[in-house]
C-alpha cells in the first residue's frame, strides 16, 4: 500500500463525504486506503458515511478524543508507505495525490510535505507554510508587525509571507489539514502528541521531525481547497478559543521553556493568557448581541 489517508470526523458528515468523493475522483497510479475516525458525532455521520462508502475503514469512538488521538488510532492501523492527514473540510484536486507522492519518492530527505492550501476565495491558507513559533516570531505575529511589514524576513518568521506562495521551499511547519508524512518518519519520531487536543499537534510533529534531521517542504505544484469555517465576526465555542491558546502554552513549555530564562518565559506566558482573555471577552460580547 502506497498511501494511508486519515480523516477525522466530528459532526461534519456532508463535508467528510465531499472530501472522500474528491479522493475517489482523483487520478493516480498509487494505491491507497482511507480511514475515517468518528469522534462521537451526533449527526448520524457513521451511518451516512458507511452508506455512501462501503470500502473505507471506520473507527468509531464513543467520545470526542481530540484530533491527535483520533489520528493516532488510524496511524496505528495504517499500512501505507506514506500517511496523509486530511481535514474533513477539504477538497483535493484530481492530481494532488499523484504529484505529492511523486515528489516524496524523488526527494528522499524530505520527511513530510504539504501542497498549497487555498481558501474558498482563492487566497492562501497561511497556516500551510509556517516557521516555528519562537518567542520572537510569536511576538512579531501577535503584535501585528508581521501584517504591517508583510515582506520582511525578520517580522514574518511565522507565516513566511515574504516567500512566493507559488514556489517550492523548505519550511518548518505544515498544517494538519494536509500533511503527508513518511511512515518511516512516524516510526522514528513517534505518533502525534495527544496532550494537544485540537491545535498545535501539527507544529509539534513538524518540530520533532526536523529535530531528527528530516526536511519539511512546501510544494505548491498542486493544491487543495480548505473550506475553513467561520467568519471572524462569529461566536466561537469557548473550548475552541481555550484549546487554541492552550496549544501555544504547551508548545512553548515543551520545546522552548528550557532555552529561556524565567523572566522571558513569564512574559511569554503572560502574553498568551492575556490574548486568551481578550479573545474570550470579545466572544462573550458577540454572544450577548
Amino acid at each position: 500500500m502506497d498511501l494511508s489517508i486519515i480523516i477525522v470526523n466530528y459532526n461534519t458528515s456532508d463535508l467528510t463525504i465531499q472530501a472522500i468523493k474528491s479522493i475517489y475522483q482523483s487520478h493516480t497510479k498509487y494505491s491507497y486506503e482511507i480511514f475515517v475516525v468518528d469522534n462521537a458525532s451526533s449527526d448520524h455521520s457513521v451511518k451516512l458515511i458507511e452508506r455512501e462508502f462501503s470500502d473505507i475503514n471506520m473507527i468509531i469512538n464513543n467520545k470526542n478524543v481530540g484530533f491527535s488521538r483520533a489520528n493516532n488510532q488510524a496511524i496505528k492501523k495504517a499500512i501505507g508507505k506514506y500517511i496523509l492527514l486530511l481535514n474533513s473540510d477539504t477538497v483535493i484536486k484530481h492530481d494532488t495525490i499523484e504529484i505529492m507522492l511523486d515528489f516524496m519518492n524523488r526527494e528522499t530527505t524530505v520527511g513530510a510535505s504539504g501542497c498549497k492550501v487555498v481558501l474558498p476565495d482563492g487566497s492562501l491558507d497561511k497556516a500551510c507554510r509556517r516557521g516555528f513559533p519562537t518567542p520572537s516570531a510569536s511576538f512579531y505575529y501577535m503584535s501585528g508587525l508581521s501584517r504591517v511589514f508583510p515582506k520582511s524576513v525578520k517580522f514574518n518568521q511565522y507565516h513566511l509571507s515574504y516567500l512566493d506562495e507559488n514556489e517550492a521551499n523548505p519550511i518548518d511547519c505544515l498544517v494538519g489539514a494536509f500533511m503527508l508524512v513518511r511512515k518511516d518518519v512516524v516510526d522514528e519520531v513517534g505518533l502525534l502528541d495527544e496532550t494537544f487536543f485540537m491545535y498545535g499537534e501539527d507544529i509539534d510533529w513538524c518540530y520533532r521531525i526536523k529535530e531528527v534531521g528530516w526536511d519539511i517542504y512546501y510544494y505548491p505544484l498542486t493544491s487543495i481547497v480548505h473550506l475553513k469555517g467561520g467568519s471572524t465576526n462569529k461566536k466561537k465555542p469557548t473550548k475552541i478559543i481555550y484549546e487554541f491558546y492552550r496549544a501555544m502554552y504547551l508548545f512553548h513549555k515543551k520545546h522552548y521553556q528550557s532555552k529561556y530564562i524565567l523572566p522571558v518565559n513569564c512574559v511569554i506566558y503572560f502574553g498568551i493568557w492575556s490574548k486568551f482573555s481578550v479573545e474570550y471577552m470579545r466572544n462573550k460580547l458577540l454572544s450577548s448581541r
